[in-house]
């Protein structure tokens, strides 16, 4: 960012600074300046090097703090903030500017105020100098304000023509497919329902956040301003400007977030100055739509804790100080300082150990002793990565490969994996024109792979299986999703390119087990996971053999992924010619319950009684079905069920299977007699038979 020497010296007392010390002090404190141009008029400009987290010193006053922070180490100097009268309020707004602000998402906060009788003409000498000496273009009075503040404070701000606006309204809101907006500067754009925009009744009058519109732009023949001060989310700023190619110094700033309570201070010191160069009268009242401000975190820093960490001892009343002038507002509580986190900062100081780091950058990171030696201590390994170790061990126990795939795919094969309402990620780079887009599922990387294996000629017994534990990417109205999901992909084995339903049922029935397997290793034996038919969720799969899969752990119950048949339309697209079955968890779901609680249980004194039943029943019955009604009966001395096996035959009919359940009693005082067992398994064919319309297979 171009900083003026000049403009920057305003807001230092008692004394500016030179070039030379600026240069020291900024570099210092973790900006450094990466050139200096001398302007005819003797202000020298540097260009100071910005780090994406520190969108507070995206304008003079923010680079003005950390020189003034910086006093203990240089002449003792303080932040000056503008100074300005607020203007005699007139009128009320009343019912000439209405705001409506239907999209909170996006617009975290949004003020608007009104200036009426203005006159629009060129700016002072002291505002067009200010703005040239960083390569900023003079407009007008009105519209110049707009610029210099968002400089000076890094606020950015708008102003429309309020005769302009169609029923004098704002609203803030997505816009609709196929709308289009003529923007300043850059030509006439169409939109998407993604984009956010500020509409008036009728019509989209700018790109919320990106710039302002051409038809409602303040020029000579304006009377009355509505001046627009807001916030916006970063993430839907970002996707804006990226699509139709606008870069904005507002738009910069807000991809870097700007505190909704900031707001206040810098609108008001707009408004102020538009007043006063345009002899503006400021109507009475603010419209503000947003959720309610967010309190300031107040967080707390241990004097033993920064000394640690810095290697040099700082007591709880120097940590005071260094922070005071970075606007924390410390206060000290014995060896520990309690902060209170300002608005400009909140978008990346949250921890202990962010203000460790601004403790470091105000004494300077060359007071930070440097050992030849580092003492080096080897911590556990955190739970988490216990966690995803043991799932690997388990799953390369049952004979599958770990993998690891590439982040991207193409837009044909990630939108077949790719859920309803989100949206697949895309890459702006050249390189990347075959896959484009960031993965939403493992399994295209995994599909690819086995692709891979296929050409190879690798055909081990029992098929190809493979894992991979990786993110997967998505959006969903322009918000990132990230997720860490544990992707499956086994071969249905067989012979040929076509498979029998059995061999296909065998197949889901191995990853099925597998899967068991992992829940029960990571959350304990007493966890299982429940199978849930259901419509798939992306067009890989094949509709009648899909399933939604929840852990059940204790009392808890919590959706943790899905299985189902790659249909014949995907195997094709990714060139695979087997026929597999995939499934993928996420691994916070999985990792929830890790470590598992141990049980110890004393062995069992008698005898189980086991008996097998087996049902006649429908086609469309689940096995869930099935548990569950033998669970909700409460066999007397009932200690376990599974299910031994399906079959169907000529003999059954069409639309039918026998499904096997095997029954386990036991009474742990005495040994079993069949009469008492027998009436238990009447109970549960007449409930099968009731509830299932079951025969009994004899």
């Amino acid at each position: 960012m171009d900083i003026s020497l000049a403009w920057l010296n305003t807001y230092l007392d008692p004394a500016g600074v030179s070039v030379e010390e600026a240069d020291r002090l900024l570099t210092d404190a973790g900006f450094p300046i990466e050139g200096t141009t001398t302007l005819p008029s003797g202000d020298v400009v540097m260009d100071v090097e910005v780090t994406s987290n520190r969108g507070d010193c995206l304008s003079h006053v923010g680079c003005a703090r950390e020189i003034a922070a910086a006093g203990h180490r240089s002449v003792a100097r303080s932040l000056v903030m503008p100074e300005f009268a607020d203007p005699t309020p007139g009128a009320p707004i009343g019912s000439e500017l209405t705001l409506d602000n239907r999209a909170h998402h996006a617009c975290p906060r949004f003020t608007a105020r009104l200036i009426r009788n203005v006159k629009v003409g060129p700016s002072p000498g002291w505002l067009v100098t200010a703005l040239e000496s960083i390569g900023a273009r003079s407009i007008n009075n009105v519209v110049d304000v707009t610029n210099y503040v968002t400089f000076e404070l890094g606020n950015p701000c708008h102003v429309f023509d309020h005769a302009k606006l169609a029923g004098g309204a704002l609203i803030v809101r997505n816009a609709k497919k196929g709308e289009r907006v003529k923007t300043l500067y850059e030509g006439e754009h169409e939109l998407i329902e993604t984009d956010v925009v500020v509409a008036d009744a009728q019509r989209p009058q700018s790109l919320a956040g990106v710039i302002g519109g051409y038809d409602s732009q303040v020029d000579e023949g304006t009377t009355t301003v509505a001046f627009e001060m807001a916030t916006w989310t970063p993430a839907i700023v970002r996707a804006m400007g990226r699509r139709m190619n606008i870069r904005t110094d507002a738009g910069y700033r807000f991809e870097r977030r700007i505190d909704p309570n900031t707001i206040d201070f810098a609108a008001r010191r707009a408004v102020a100055l538009i007043c006063e160069l345009s002899g503006g009268e400021l109507a009475e009242g603010v419209l503000d739509a947003g959720p309610a401000l967010p309190e300031p975190a107040v967080l707390e820093v241990r004097a033993a804790r920064a000394s640690d960490l810095l290697g040099v001892y700082t007591p709880a009343g120097e940590i005071a100080d260094l922070l005071k002038p970075l606007g924390f507002a410390p206060e000290v509580h014995g060896d520990s300082v309690r902060c209170t986190v300002p608005p400009h900062r909140s978008a990346d100081v949250s921890r202990e150990a962010d203000l460790i780091e601004e403790i470091a950058r105000a004494r300077s990171l060359d007071e930070v002793p440097m050992k030849e030696t580092l003492e080096v201590r080897v911590a556990r390994p955190q739970a988490d990565e216990l966690g995803e170790r043991l799932i690997s061990g388990v799953l390369t126990g049952l004979g599958a490969y770990e993998t690891v795939t590439f982040s991207f795919t193409s837009p044909e094969r990630g939108a077949m994996f790719c859920p309803t309402g989100v949206e697949l990620v895309a890459v702006d780079d050249d390189r990347r024109k075959a896959e484009p887009t960031l993965r939403p599922s493992l399994l295209t990387g995994l599909l690819g792979c086995r692709r891979a294996n296929q050409d190879a000629g690798v055909e081990p017994a029992g098929g190809v299986r493979l894992f991979e534990t990786a993110s997967v990417f998505g959006q969903r109205n322009g918000a990132s999703i990230e997720n860490r999901n544990l992707g499956l992909l086994f071969d249905v084995v067989g012979a040929g390119k076509t498979r029998t339903t059995d061999e296909i049922q065998r197949a889901v029935r191995v990853m099925r087990g597998a899967i068991d397997a992992v829940v029960r290793a990571v959350a304990g034996p007493e966890a299982r996971v429940r199978v849930e038919p259901s419509d798939p969720f992306g067009s890989a799969f094949d509709p009648n053999a899909f399933a939604r899969l929840s852990l059940e752990a204790g009392e808890s119950s919590a959706p943790v992924g899905y299985m189902g048949v790659i249909n014949g339309t995907a195997l094709r697209a990714f060139g695979v010619d087997h026929p597999c079955v995939g499934a993928e968890l996420g691994v916070a779901g999985l990792l929830a319950h890790y470590p598992p609680k141990a049980l110890a249980h004393e062995l069992p004194r008698f005898p189980a009684i086991d008996r097998d039943v087996s049902l006649i029943v429908d086609d469309a019955t689940t096995w869930a079905g099935i548990a569950g009604l033998v669970e909700s009966l409460d066999l007397d001395l009932h200690t376990g069920h599974a299910m031994v096996g399906v079959y169907r035959g000529s003999n059954i009919g069409a639309g039918r299977k026998s499904v096997t359940v095997r029954l386990e009693f036991r009474d742990d005082e005495r040994t079993l007699r069949r009469e008492e067992v027998d009436p238990q398994i009447q109970r549960l064919a007449d409930a099968a038979s009731r509830e299932l319309g079951a025969e009994i297979r004899v």
